[in-house]
Order: C-alpha cells, then structure tokens, then sequence
C-alpha cells in the first residue's frame, strides 16, 4: 500500500501538460479481459486479473492513464514477461496518459532479451512530436515590388 502512496504523491505533482511515462514491476494481473475497466485496459492482456491487478487498474483510473501493454494484440511470447515452469505472467506495464493513446505505436515484450534470468525485457514505441514556435519578428523581409512607388519602382524596372 505503501507504493501505491508514495507513487500517487509524485504523479499529482506532475502537470497534466507534460508528457507521463510509468514503467516497471507492478506486481498485479490485470487479465486478458477489459470488462470494467475498458477506459485504461485496451483488451488485449494476459491471464486472470488479481486483487494488485485491480489496484494497478485502479490507479491508471484516477490519472485517466492507459496501460499500454493491453493496446495491441500480440502473441502469447509477446505479452508474457515472466516464465518459470508452468507459471507465466504479465506483472510489467507501461502507462501512459490517455491523451497520448495515438503517439504509442507498439509495446511488448521482447522474446529473445533476458534483464535478469527468466524476466524479458518491455518496450515501447512512442511518437514525440516536437512543436516549433516560429517567432513573427523573424521572418525574412521580402520586396513587395507591386507595391513600390516613385523612384523605387523606376529603379527596379531599369534593373538598378
């Protein structure tokens, strides 16, 4: 309970305006199904969900943050990240704000790749869009030559 305290206290403190990634072991099954949860659980997890399953739920539900784990349909070897005899899981997830559900473009689990014995690694892909604010007062003097008069306009049609 303790995490989750500790874990609420610091995203609060995070503006809504900025970009929110939270990956890691959180210890909990949130299931194959969305049923209940259709906000944040895309559909497409592992296995049964569990009562620290509910609880990772739970809290992507009070941030209005999306498991990107559950977003994409994948095979079994993609989902599952941890194996060890007849027991497989999927207790790693990576949430991200709702808002930014169409810049996630792939999350799963890396077959091949080994953190530790019999853990896999988690990934990612995400689009960063970077806006470019372009100053006004730095745009490049242009000659309107339609609009030149007098001695302007007899110097440009002599070429000067």
């Amino acid at each position: 309970m303790q995490f989750w305290e500790d874990l609420d206290s610091m995203v609060s403190t995070v503006p809504t305006s900025e970009k929110l990634f939270i990956g890691g072991d959180l210890n909990g099954h949130v299931g194959a199904t969305n049923v209940g949860f259709e906000r944040v659980h895309g559909g497409f997890g592992y296995g049964s969900r569990s009562q620290e399953g509910d609880d990772v739920l739970n809290f992507a539900l009070a941030y209005d943050l999306l498991i990107a784990n559950t977003v994409f349909k994948k095979r079994e070897s993609h989902l599952v990240r941890f194996r060890s005899g007849q027991h497989s899981s999927q207790i790693d997830f990576i949430l991200v704000r709702r808002e930014d559900r169409r810049d996630c473009l792939d999350c799963k689990v890396i077959p091949g790749e080994c953190v530790v014995p019999k853990h896999k690694l988690v990934v990612v892909d995400f689009r960063l869009r970077v806006r470019v604010h372009r100053d006004k007062l730095a745009k490049i003097a242009r000659t309107k030559r339609w609009r030149l008069r007098g001695e302007a306009a007899q110097a440009l049609r002599k070429g000067y």
